[in-house]
């Protein structure tokens, strides 16, 4: 275990990542990942973006990619509507002897060290943790944990980014530590030639025929916006050759339609019912205020009435 001593406390540092993993596709995102990363100028500080998206569509490895390439240690804190802001600094930890000792969070060993923090899902914590990171994410660059008595100034080569699913299981993130992560970096389905490719990559093994079986799928349910993604289409495709295997005289896209059933649902299977039916949910419609709806002219709901109306 790697150690250091802050205010003469010593702190267990966390490991890095181990297996970082490669990009394939949409360039534009990684470069400006990389150019908020940059700094112009010894007075300039490197911004801490938002990378946007549906769940399954490769931010993590976005991030864990865009570190690779500057070679530095990658850290990713996995948030939770758990996740206390002792768990994003440091942790008392009480061994046999009842000795404690201070466990640096991933985040906190990348900002020691220089490395890439990765929070991930970082919209799924709760405000109280998020407020222990505001000295650490603008131009402090310091982050103080009560817990082992310490103060931690980032190193200069720290670098950090915070991935964000767009589902409704997440939590607002309040505006002054939503003003410290940014730019927001959205990131789209791939087209066909990016998805087939980033598929192969991640199942070369799998057999041409169920590639495209499954890259047909996804980019018919990407024309219709539905949020199914290229982790989908890996569990699909790594599902149908277990059952292939099972059974070597079964129809393979049989099969694969069945997988497509078994992990996304039976609606799954009729692309432009399901299409019709978000859309008369109004699944696509931006949230509505008040003032959205729609109220007759002389209703005192209207926000529009007037309050002292012609004669």
């Amino acid at each position: 275990m790697k150690k250091v001593t802050l205010d003469d406390v010593e702190i267990i540092l966390s490991n890095p990542l181990s297996n970082p993993t490669q990009w394939i596709g949409q360039q534009e995102p990684l470069r400006q990942l990389l150019a908020c990363w940059i700094c112009v100028d010894d007075q300039d500080l490197p911004l801490t973006p938002r990378i946007i998206g549906p769940p399954g569509i490769g931010k993590t490895t976005l991030a864990i990619a865009a570190g690779a390439s500057r070679k530095q240690d990658i850290y990713i804190v996995q948030c939770t509507s758990d996740t206390r802001p002792e768990d994003l600094l440091i942790t008392p930890v009480l061994s046999e002897k009842g000795a404690i000792s201070y466990h640096a969070s991933p985040l906190l060993s990348a900002a020691i060290t220089g490395g890439i923090a990765i929070l991930d899902e970082g919209n799924r914590m709760a405000e109280k943790s998020w407020a222990s990171l505001a000295g650490l994410f603008d131009n402090r660059r310091t982050a103080e944990s009560i817990v082992a008595g310490v103060m931690v100034n980032a190193h200069k080569e720290f670098r950090a980014t915070v991935t964000m699913n767009e589902d409704s299981s997440t939590f607002e993130i309040p505006d002054y530590i939503m003003s410290r992560l940014q730019p927001g970096i959205e990131i789209g389905f791939p087209n066909r030639d990016d998805e087939i490719r980033i598929l192969s990559y991640n199942l070369p093994f799998s057999s041409e025929d169920v590639l495209n079986l499954c890259v047909n799928y996804l980019q018919r349910a990407h024309g219709f916006d539905l949020p199914y993604s290229v982790r989908d289409g890996i569990n699909a495709i790594r599902y149908t050759l277990k059952q292939q295997k099972s059974n070597p005289e079964a129809n393979v896209e049989n099969l694969f339609f069945k997988a497509i059933e078994q992990i996304l649902g039976s609606e799954a299977l009729d692309l432009d019912s399901l299409a019709e039916k978000r859309k008369m949910s109004g699944e696509h419609l931006p949230n509505m205020h008040m003032g959205d709806f729609f109220f007759p002219e002389d209703d005192d709901l209207n926000p529009d009435k007037d309050e002292d109306p012609p004669a």
